[in-house]
C-alpha cells in the first residue's frame, strides 16, 4: 500500500488513509532518528534536488536531514545565486537539473500554484515546500503529527490558528490537514487578516483572542507575514500585540491547560513572547524535530517504496 499520489503538491491532494500512512511510516522513521546510528538505506540510488526560490532555514535543513538520513544523494539549489537572476525560467531551469539525472524535486517558490505548474511539465517528482500564500504541506503534516504525539489522536481535538491567516500557507494547509483528521478548528485574528470566505472550508471565525483561547486545546500562533503585505492591515504591531499577542500572564488565566505551537520562525514579543515560546506547554522544538521524521516519512512513500 502507498500513497494514492505521485506528487505532494498540497494537503488537498491526500486523503486521510494517505495521511494516516505518512503518520505511521513517521513513527518508524523518528524510532531511526533517536538510535545511535541515524541512518537507514532506503533512497541509496535516489537523488534529489532541492530548490528555493525563496529564502528559508528549517524546512530546507530539515528536507536536507531527512534526505541525508534516507542516504538518498542530494543537490541544493538557491535562486539567488543561480542563472534565474539572469532572465531563465522556472521550466528551463527543472529541466536542467533534470537533464543531470534528478529523481525528485523539492520546490519552495514564492509564486502560488508554482509546483501544479511544474509537475504538469517534467517527469520527475514534486514536494511542494511551499508556494506564496497557498500550501505548505509538510508542514501541516508535521504540526498535526505533533498534535496526534501529544494527545493520541487529532479527532475531536479544538484547534484555534491565531494571526496573519491571509496570507499564511501555513494556515490553510494546517485548516485542511486537521478537518480531514476530524478536528474542529477556529482561526482567530483582526478582520482585515481572515479572508472573506474562510467559512466555506468549514472553520470557526473569532476576534477575541481570548475567547479563542478558552475553547481551544492546541493554539497555533502564526507571525505576521510582513514581506507578504503590500498594504497596512493593522495601525502598529505594537497594537497587534497587545490585542494577539499571547504571553505568559494570558496562558496562566485560562481555566485550563493548552498546547502552544509555532510553525516558525518566532518574532518573539510580537505574536508570542519568550516566557510563553520557552515554557512546558510549548512543542515548538518537537515540532521541528518531528518535521525531519515526517518529512523521511513523504520521501520514502514517494519514492514508491512501502514500508515493511
Amino acid at each position: 500500500m502507498g500513497l494514492s499520489t505521485r506528487h505532494l503538491l498540497g494537503i488537498k491532494d491526500l486523503n486521510e488513509a494517505d495521511i494516516q500512512l505518512i503518520f505511521e511510516t513517521a513513527d518508524t522513521f523518528k524510532s531511526v532518528l533517536n538510535r545511535p546510528i541515524k541512518k537507514v538505506p532506503s533512497l541509496r540510488d535516489v537523488t534529489i534536488a532541492n530548490i528555493f526560490f525563496e529564502n528559508s532555514t528549517r524546512t530546507r535543513l530539515s528536507f536536507e536531514l531527512a534526505q541525508k538520513r534516507l542516504s538518498a544523494d542530494t543537490v541544493n539549489f538557491a535562486a539567488s545565486s543561480s542563472s534565474v537572476s539572469k532572465g531563465e525560467t522556472l521550466i528551463d531551469t527543472v529541466n536542467n537539473i533534470l537533464a543531470m539525472k534528478v529523481d525528485m524535486v523539492v520546490m519552495r517558490h514564492p509564486y502560488a500554484g508554482a509546483g501544479i505548474f511544474l509537475s504538469k511539465h517534467v517527469k520527475a517528482q514534486i514536494v511542494n515546500a511551499g508556494d506564496g500564500a497557498h500550501e505548505h504541506p509538510t508542514q501541516a503534516l508535521l504540526d498535526a503529527f505533533s498534535i496526534r504525539e501529544k494527545y493520541g489522536d487529532v479527532a475531536g481535538k479544538k484547534i484555534v490558528i491565531v494571526g496573519d491567516i491571509l496570507h499564511s500557507r501555513v494556515a490553510l494547509s494546517n485548516i485542511l490537514c486537521l478537518k480531514q483528521l476530524g478536528a474542529e478548528v477556529m482561526v482567530c485574528g483582526p478582520t482585515t487578516l481572515i479572508p472573506k470566505y474562510i467559512g466555506s472550508l468549514g472553520v470557526k471565525v473569532e476576534h477575541n483572542l481570548m475567547k479563542a483561547l478558552n475553547w481551544c486545546d492546541v493554539a497555533n500562533m502564526l507571525r505576521i507575514q510582513l514581506e507578504r503585505q503590500d498594504i497596512k492591515y493593522f495601525p502598529s504591531l505594537r497594537e497587534y500585540t497587545m490585542l494577539y499577542g499571547l504571553n505568559k500572564q494570558i496562558l496562566d488565566s485560562l481555566d485550563k491547560e493548552i498546547t502552544v505551537m509555532h510553525p516558525g520562525p518566532i518574532n518573539r514579543g510580537v505574536e508570542i513572547t519568550s516566557d510563553v515560546a520557552d515554557s512546558k506547554q510549548s512543542i515548538i522544538l518537537d515540532q521541528v524535530e518531528n518535521g525531519v521524521a515526517v518529512r523521511m516519512a513523504v520521501l520514502y512513500l514517494l519514492a514508491g517504496q512501502t514500508p515493511a
